[in-house]
Protein backbone atom coordinates (compact mmCIF):
# COMPACT_ATOMS: atom_id res chain seq x y z
CA UNK A 1 0.00 0.00 0.00
CA UNK A 2 1.31 3.68 -0.61
CA UNK A 3 2.53 5.70 2.03
CA UNK A 4 1.13 8.74 2.49
CA UNK A 5 4.31 10.59 1.23
CA UNK A 6 3.69 8.99 -2.34
CA UNK A 7 0.26 10.16 -2.91
CA UNK A 8 -0.78 12.18 -5.61
CA UNK A 9 -0.98 16.38 -5.51
CA UNK A 10 -4.62 15.70 -6.15
CA UNK A 11 -4.71 13.14 -2.91
CA UNK A 12 -2.63 15.27 -1.07
CA UNK A 13 -4.78 18.34 -1.63
CA UNK A 14 -8.29 16.39 -1.21
CA UNK A 15 -8.09 14.38 1.92
CA UNK A 16 -4.52 14.84 3.50
CA UNK A 17 -3.95 18.45 4.04
CA UNK A 18 -5.53 20.95 6.07
CA UNK A 19 -7.70 18.67 7.67
CA UNK A 20 -9.85 20.17 10.81
CA UNK A 21 -10.48 16.86 12.16
CA UNK A 22 -8.80 13.27 12.35
CA UNK A 23 -11.23 10.43 14.21
CA UNK A 24 -9.82 7.60 14.52
CA UNK A 25 -12.37 4.55 14.30
CA UNK A 26 -15.11 3.96 11.76
CA UNK A 27 -17.36 2.14 14.27
CA UNK A 28 -20.22 3.71 15.83
CA UNK A 29 -18.81 6.58 17.89
CA UNK A 30 -16.45 7.59 15.51
CA UNK A 31 -19.40 8.09 12.34
CA UNK A 32 -21.13 9.44 15.15
CA UNK A 33 -18.48 12.07 15.84
CA UNK A 34 -18.14 12.58 12.01
CA UNK A 35 -21.88 13.14 11.40
CA UNK A 36 -22.43 15.55 14.29
CA UNK A 37 -19.20 17.77 14.08
CA UNK A 38 -19.96 17.98 9.89
CA UNK A 39 -23.17 19.29 11.21
CA UNK A 40 -21.85 21.91 13.75
CA UNK A 41 -19.43 22.93 11.41
CA UNK A 42 -20.62 22.24 7.33
CA UNK A 43 -17.55 23.72 6.10
CA UNK A 44 -14.84 21.98 8.39
CA UNK A 45 -12.37 18.95 6.29
CA UNK A 46 -13.10 15.60 8.33
CA UNK A 47 -10.93 12.54 7.50
CA UNK A 48 -12.22 9.09 9.27
CA UNK A 49 -9.31 6.47 9.65
CA UNK A 50 -9.55 3.07 10.70
CA UNK A 51 -6.67 0.40 10.56
CA UNK A 52 -9.15 -2.41 9.31
CA UNK A 53 -10.38 -3.00 5.95
CA UNK A 54 -13.87 -3.40 8.33
CA UNK A 55 -14.29 -1.59 11.61
CA UNK A 56 -11.90 -3.75 14.18
CA UNK A 57 -13.13 -3.19 17.32
CA UNK A 58 -17.70 -4.56 18.09
CA UNK A 59 -19.61 -1.99 15.82
CA UNK A 60 -20.09 -4.89 12.85
CA UNK A 61 -19.87 -8.06 15.32
CA UNK A 62 -22.11 -7.07 18.06
CA UNK A 63 -25.47 -9.15 18.86
CA UNK A 64 -27.54 -6.49 17.36
CA UNK A 65 -29.37 -5.81 20.75
CA UNK A 66 -31.48 -2.57 21.02
CA UNK A 67 -31.15 -3.10 24.91
CA UNK A 68 -31.05 -0.93 27.96
CA UNK A 69 -30.48 -3.55 30.88
CA UNK A 70 -32.76 -6.58 31.87
CA UNK A 71 -34.32 -6.29 35.59
CA UNK A 72 -31.38 -8.81 36.82
CA UNK A 73 -28.64 -6.34 34.96
CA UNK A 74 -29.53 -3.22 37.12
CA UNK A 75 -30.23 -5.31 40.26
CA UNK A 76 -26.90 -6.33 40.18
CA UNK A 77 -25.49 -3.03 38.69
CA UNK A 78 -27.45 -1.30 41.69
CA UNK A 79 -25.41 -3.51 44.47
CA UNK A 80 -22.08 -2.45 42.81
CA UNK A 81 -22.58 1.08 41.42
CA UNK A 82 -25.35 2.77 44.00
CA UNK A 83 -28.69 3.14 42.96
CA UNK A 84 -28.21 6.78 41.04
CA UNK A 85 -25.22 6.05 38.99
CA UNK A 86 -27.55 3.45 37.52
CA UNK A 87 -30.48 5.22 36.59
CA UNK A 88 -28.36 7.61 35.09
CA UNK A 89 -26.79 4.51 32.96
CA UNK A 90 -29.87 3.09 32.03
CA UNK A 91 -31.52 7.01 31.18
CA UNK A 92 -28.05 7.62 28.79
CA UNK A 93 -28.59 3.91 27.44
CA UNK A 94 -32.40 4.76 26.80
CA UNK A 95 -31.18 8.20 25.02
CA UNK A 96 -28.47 7.09 23.02
CA UNK A 97 -31.04 3.86 21.20
CA UNK A 98 -33.59 7.37 20.67
CA UNK A 99 -30.73 8.87 19.19
CA UNK A 100 -29.24 5.86 17.05
CA UNK A 101 -33.00 5.47 15.42
CA UNK A 102 -33.11 9.08 14.58
CA UNK A 103 -29.69 9.30 12.68
CA UNK A 104 -30.15 5.56 10.67
CA UNK A 105 -33.81 5.49 11.00
CA UNK A 106 -35.71 2.10 12.08
CA UNK A 107 -35.92 0.57 8.22
CA UNK A 108 -31.89 1.52 8.18
CA UNK A 109 -31.38 -0.82 11.38
CA UNK A 110 -33.78 -3.10 10.34
CA UNK A 111 -35.74 -2.76 13.78
CA UNK A 112 -37.70 -5.48 15.18
CA UNK A 113 -39.47 -4.61 18.82
CA UNK A 114 -40.13 -8.14 19.39
CA UNK A 115 -39.46 -7.85 23.59
CA UNK A 116 -36.29 -9.42 25.72
CA UNK A 117 -36.73 -12.26 28.34
CA UNK A 118 -34.41 -11.60 31.17
CA UNK A 119 -34.06 -16.02 31.62
CA UNK A 120 -33.56 -17.74 35.29
CA UNK A 121 -33.12 -20.98 35.89
CA UNK A 122 -33.52 -23.43 39.26
CA UNK A 123 -30.01 -22.21 40.77
CA UNK A 124 -31.01 -18.58 39.69
CA UNK A 125 -34.18 -18.46 41.45
CA UNK A 126 -32.49 -16.51 44.65
CA UNK A 127 -31.73 -13.87 42.22
CA UNK A 128 -35.21 -13.68 40.79
CA UNK A 129 -36.94 -13.82 44.37
CA UNK A 130 -34.51 -10.70 45.07
CA UNK A 131 -35.46 -8.58 41.51
CA UNK A 132 -39.18 -9.38 41.66
CA UNK A 133 -40.27 -7.44 44.16
CA UNK A 134 -38.05 -4.60 42.74
CA UNK A 135 -40.23 -4.55 39.37
CA UNK A 136 -42.94 -2.15 40.32
CA UNK A 137 -40.38 0.56 41.68
CA UNK A 138 -38.14 -0.26 38.26
CA UNK A 139 -41.06 0.24 36.25
CA UNK A 140 -41.88 3.73 37.63
CA UNK A 141 -38.08 4.58 37.07
CA UNK A 142 -38.38 3.53 33.62
CA UNK A 143 -41.33 5.57 33.34
CA UNK A 144 -39.87 8.85 34.36
CA UNK A 145 -37.17 7.92 31.84
CA UNK A 146 -39.12 6.81 28.87
CA UNK A 147 -42.63 7.73 29.50
CA UNK A 148 -43.86 4.21 29.06
CA UNK A 149 -45.31 2.52 31.38
CA UNK A 150 -44.94 -1.51 32.96
CA UNK A 151 -42.11 -2.07 30.91
CA UNK A 152 -41.22 -5.02 32.61
CA UNK A 153 -43.61 -7.69 33.84
CA UNK A 154 -43.51 -11.38 34.76
CA UNK A 155 -42.93 -14.22 32.40
CA UNK A 156 -43.46 -17.42 33.85
CA UNK A 157 -44.77 -19.29 30.54
CA UNK A 158 -41.58 -18.30 28.14
CA UNK A 159 -40.27 -22.00 28.45
CA UNK A 160 -43.50 -23.47 27.22
CA UNK A 161 -43.39 -20.82 24.55
CA UNK A 162 -40.31 -20.96 23.13
CA UNK A 163 -39.36 -24.87 23.84
CA UNK A 164 -36.60 -24.18 26.63
CA UNK A 165 -35.10 -26.17 28.77
CA UNK A 166 -34.01 -25.76 32.75
CA UNK A 167 -35.85 -22.63 32.45
CA UNK A 168 -37.93 -21.57 35.64
CA UNK A 169 -39.87 -18.04 35.20
CA UNK A 170 -38.40 -14.61 32.93
CA UNK A 171 -38.72 -11.11 33.58
CA UNK A 172 -39.98 -9.40 30.12
CA UNK A 173 -39.58 -6.09 28.68
CA UNK A 174 -41.41 -5.13 25.86
CA UNK A 175 -38.98 -1.73 25.25
CA UNK A 176 -36.46 -3.57 23.77
CA UNK A 177 -35.80 -4.94 20.44
CA UNK A 178 -33.21 -6.67 17.87
CA UNK A 179 -31.40 -4.85 15.37
CA UNK A 180 -29.28 -6.03 11.92
CA UNK A 181 -26.12 -4.27 12.51
CA UNK A 182 -24.59 -4.92 9.10
CA UNK A 183 -27.36 -2.90 7.49
CA UNK A 184 -26.27 -0.30 10.43
CA UNK A 185 -22.93 0.09 10.04
CA UNK A 186 -23.95 0.06 5.85
CA UNK A 187 -26.03 3.11 6.29
CA UNK A 188 -23.76 4.53 8.99
CA UNK A 189 -20.80 4.56 6.14
CA UNK A 190 -23.14 6.18 2.86
CA UNK A 191 -24.54 8.84 5.40
CA UNK A 192 -20.71 9.80 6.36
CA UNK A 193 -19.71 9.60 2.65
CA UNK A 194 -22.54 11.54 1.37
CA UNK A 195 -21.28 14.09 3.42
CA UNK A 196 -18.08 14.67 1.76
CA UNK A 197 -16.05 12.97 4.83
CA UNK A 198 -13.69 11.28 3.28
CA UNK A 199 -12.81 7.56 5.04
CA UNK A 200 -9.19 5.36 5.29
CA UNK A 201 -9.43 2.09 5.87
CA UNK A 202 -6.51 -0.13 6.38
CA UNK A 203 -4.74 2.66 8.07
CA UNK A 204 -3.54 2.02 11.61
CA UNK A 205 -2.48 4.56 13.88
CA UNK A 206 0.95 3.83 16.39
CA UNK A 207 0.57 7.06 18.22
CA UNK A 208 -0.60 10.65 18.09
CA UNK A 209 1.54 13.72 18.85
CA UNK A 210 1.07 17.43 20.22
CA UNK A 211 2.50 20.40 17.71
CA UNK A 212 1.78 23.64 17.23
CA UNK A 213 -1.51 24.72 16.45
CA UNK A 214 -2.64 20.24 15.86
CA UNK A 215 -1.55 17.10 16.19
CA UNK A 216 0.14 14.59 14.06
CA UNK A 217 -0.79 11.02 13.49
CA UNK A 218 2.24 8.63 13.23
CA UNK A 219 0.90 5.61 11.21
CA UNK A 220 2.04 2.95 9.28
CA UNK A 221 1.25 4.52 5.90
CA UNK A 222 3.28 7.78 7.17
CA UNK A 223 2.05 10.85 9.12
CA UNK A 224 -1.28 12.78 9.11
CA UNK A 225 -1.32 16.26 10.58
CA UNK A 226 -4.83 17.64 11.27
CA UNK A 227 -5.85 20.84 14.11
CA UNK A 228 -8.13 18.47 16.13
CA UNK A 229 -7.86 14.55 17.08
CA UNK A 230 -10.74 12.50 17.99
CA UNK A 231 -9.85 9.02 19.34
CA UNK A 232 -13.09 6.60 19.14
CA UNK A 233 -10.97 3.07 19.29
CA UNK A 234 -13.08 2.02 22.51
CA UNK A 235 -11.33 -1.95 23.64
CA UNK A 236 -8.60 -0.66 21.79
CA UNK A 237 -7.95 2.66 23.26
CA UNK A 238 -5.48 1.58 25.74
CA UNK A 239 -2.81 1.28 22.73
CA UNK A 240 -2.92 5.40 22.20
CA UNK A 241 -4.18 7.18 25.54
CA UNK A 242 -3.36 6.22 28.95
CA UNK A 243 -6.93 6.10 30.81
CA UNK A 244 -9.39 3.47 32.42
CA UNK A 245 -9.76 1.29 29.96
CA UNK A 246 -9.61 -2.02 28.95
CA UNK A 247 -10.42 -4.52 26.34
CA UNK A 248 -13.29 -6.93 26.18
CA UNK A 249 -13.62 -10.05 23.91
CA UNK A 250 -16.84 -10.83 23.38
CA UNK A 251 -17.42 -14.35 21.65
CA UNK A 252 -20.37 -15.64 19.30
CA UNK A 253 -21.47 -18.01 17.31
CA UNK A 254 -24.52 -18.16 14.58
CA UNK A 255 -26.27 -21.39 13.62
CA UNK A 256 -26.98 -22.35 9.75
CA UNK A 257 -31.04 -21.87 9.06
CA UNK A 258 -33.35 -23.83 11.47
CA UNK A 259 -36.24 -24.81 9.73
CA UNK A 260 -39.55 -23.89 12.22
CA UNK A 261 -37.96 -22.46 14.32
CA UNK A 262 -40.24 -20.16 17.15
CA UNK A 263 -37.77 -18.38 19.33
CA UNK A 264 -38.19 -14.67 18.09
CA UNK A 265 -36.64 -11.77 20.78
CA UNK A 266 -33.73 -11.40 22.03
CA UNK A 267 -32.83 -12.79 25.54
CA UNK A 268 -30.67 -12.46 28.36
CA UNK A 269 -29.21 -15.36 30.36
CA UNK A 270 -27.34 -15.59 33.53
CA UNK A 271 -27.28 -11.72 34.40
CA UNK A 272 -26.72 -10.95 30.67
CA UNK A 273 -23.22 -12.29 30.83
CA UNK A 274 -25.06 -14.79 27.96
CA UNK A 275 -27.09 -13.40 25.09
CA UNK A 276 -28.79 -14.86 22.09
CA UNK A 277 -31.61 -13.98 19.51
CA UNK A 278 -33.11 -14.89 16.61
CA UNK A 279 -31.92 -13.40 12.68
CA UNK A 280 -32.68 -15.06 9.14
CA UNK A 281 -34.42 -18.65 10.72
CA UNK A 282 -30.86 -18.92 13.08
CA UNK A 283 -29.87 -18.64 16.67
CA UNK A 284 -27.30 -15.89 17.50
CA UNK A 285 -25.78 -16.94 20.77
CA UNK A 286 -22.78 -15.14 22.26
CA UNK A 287 -21.11 -14.86 26.06
CA UNK A 288 -19.25 -16.00 28.30
CA UNK A 289 -16.62 -13.57 29.21
CA UNK A 290 -17.62 -13.88 33.02
CA UNK A 291 -16.03 -18.11 32.29
CA UNK A 292 -12.80 -16.42 32.16
CA UNK A 293 -12.03 -12.88 33.01
CA UNK A 294 -8.74 -12.64 32.53
CA UNK A 295 -8.13 -14.61 29.29
CA UNK A 296 -11.20 -12.54 27.96
CA UNK A 297 -9.33 -9.14 29.17
CA UNK A 298 -7.93 -8.80 25.58
CA UNK A 299 -7.37 -7.14 22.35
CA UNK A 300 -7.00 -10.51 20.54
CA UNK A 301 -9.47 -10.85 18.00
CA UNK A 302 -10.18 -14.59 18.13
CA UNK A 303 -12.78 -17.12 19.51
CA UNK A 304 -11.66 -19.59 22.64
CA UNK A 305 -11.85 -23.32 22.79
CA UNK A 306 -13.30 -22.36 26.73
CA UNK A 307 -15.67 -20.28 25.13
CA UNK A 308 -16.90 -21.50 22.65
CA UNK A 309 -17.22 -24.99 24.15
CA UNK A 310 -19.60 -23.23 26.77
CA UNK A 311 -21.79 -21.67 24.19
CA UNK A 312 -22.01 -25.04 22.90
CA UNK A 313 -23.46 -26.72 25.55
CA UNK A 314 -25.70 -24.27 26.43
CA UNK A 315 -27.20 -24.02 22.92
CA UNK A 316 -27.77 -27.75 23.33
CA UNK A 317 -29.13 -28.22 26.79
CA UNK A 318 -31.27 -25.26 27.32
CA UNK A 319 -32.44 -23.21 24.13
CA UNK A 320 -32.55 -25.76 21.77
CA UNK A 321 -32.62 -28.96 23.60
CA UNK A 322 -35.25 -30.59 20.95
CA UNK A 323 -33.81 -28.82 17.71
CA UNK A 324 -31.34 -30.40 15.73
CA UNK A 325 -28.88 -27.58 14.61
CA UNK A 326 -25.20 -27.11 12.92
CA UNK A 327 -23.13 -24.24 13.55
CA UNK A 328 -22.50 -22.04 10.91
CA UNK A 329 -18.82 -20.00 11.94
CA UNK A 330 -17.96 -17.73 14.63
CA UNK A 331 -16.65 -14.97 15.57
CA UNK A 332 -15.25 -12.30 18.37
CA UNK A 333 -15.34 -8.58 18.77
CA UNK A 334 -13.52 -6.37 21.59
CA UNK A 335 -15.35 -4.12 23.70
CA UNK A 336 -14.04 -1.41 26.27
CA UNK A 337 -14.78 -1.88 29.64
CA UNK A 338 -13.47 -0.05 33.25
CA UNK A 339 -14.02 0.60 36.73
CA UNK A 340 -17.50 2.06 36.17
CA UNK A 341 -19.97 1.65 33.45
CA UNK A 342 -19.68 5.07 31.78
CA UNK A 343 -17.85 6.36 29.03
CA UNK A 344 -15.27 8.60 28.53
CA UNK A 345 -15.99 11.40 26.82
CA UNK A 346 -13.14 13.67 27.46
CA UNK A 347 -10.79 16.45 26.11
CA UNK A 348 -7.14 14.86 26.72
CA UNK A 349 -4.52 18.05 25.59
CA UNK A 350 -5.00 21.08 23.48
CA UNK A 351 -5.99 18.85 20.40
CA UNK A 352 -6.78 15.08 21.07
CA UNK A 353 -10.24 14.47 22.63
CA UNK A 354 -11.40 10.42 22.98
CA UNK A 355 -15.07 9.00 23.06
CA UNK A 356 -13.96 5.59 24.39
CA UNK A 357 -15.11 2.86 27.31
CA UNK A 358 -18.68 1.59 25.93
CA UNK A 359 -19.09 -0.54 28.36
CA UNK A 360 -20.71 -3.40 26.12
CA UNK A 361 -23.62 -1.17 25.34
CA UNK A 362 -22.38 0.28 22.13
CA UNK A 363 -25.37 -0.04 19.97
CA UNK A 364 -27.35 1.94 22.81
CA UNK A 365 -24.82 5.22 23.90
CA UNK A 366 -22.67 4.97 20.66
CA UNK A 367 -24.65 7.37 18.78
CA UNK A 368 -24.95 10.05 21.71
CA UNK A 369 -21.28 9.65 22.74
CA UNK A 370 -20.29 10.59 19.17
CA UNK A 371 -22.49 13.66 19.32
CA UNK A 372 -21.46 14.73 22.85
CA UNK A 373 -17.91 14.64 21.94
CA UNK A 374 -18.42 16.14 18.30
CA UNK A 375 -19.90 18.92 20.87
CA UNK A 376 -17.04 19.36 23.01
CA UNK A 377 -14.50 19.39 20.04
CA UNK A 378 -16.55 22.44 18.65
CA UNK A 379 -16.38 24.53 22.11
CA UNK A 380 -13.72 23.16 23.36
CA UNK A 381 -15.63 22.15 26.43
CA UNK A 382 -13.62 19.99 29.30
Amino acid sequence: MLKTNQWSYWERKEILEEIDLVIVGAGIVGYSTALAFQENNPTAKILVIERGLLPSGASTKNAGFACFGSASEIYDDIQSFGEETVWKTVELRWKGLQALRNRIGDKGLKLHMNGSWDLFTESEMDTFEAVSPQITYYNERLEEITGERNVFSIDSDVQQQFGFNHIETSIYNRLEGQIDTGSMMTRFHQLVVSKGIHVLFGCEVDSIHEKENGAVLHTHLGSIESKKVAVCTNGFARQLLKEDVEPARAQVLITKPIEGLKINGTFHYQKGYFYFRNIDNRILFGGGRNLAFEEETTSTIATSERIMYALHEILSEVILPQTAYEVDHSWAGIMGVGSVKKPIIKHISPSVYCGIRLGGMGVAIGSLVGEELAKMISTNEE
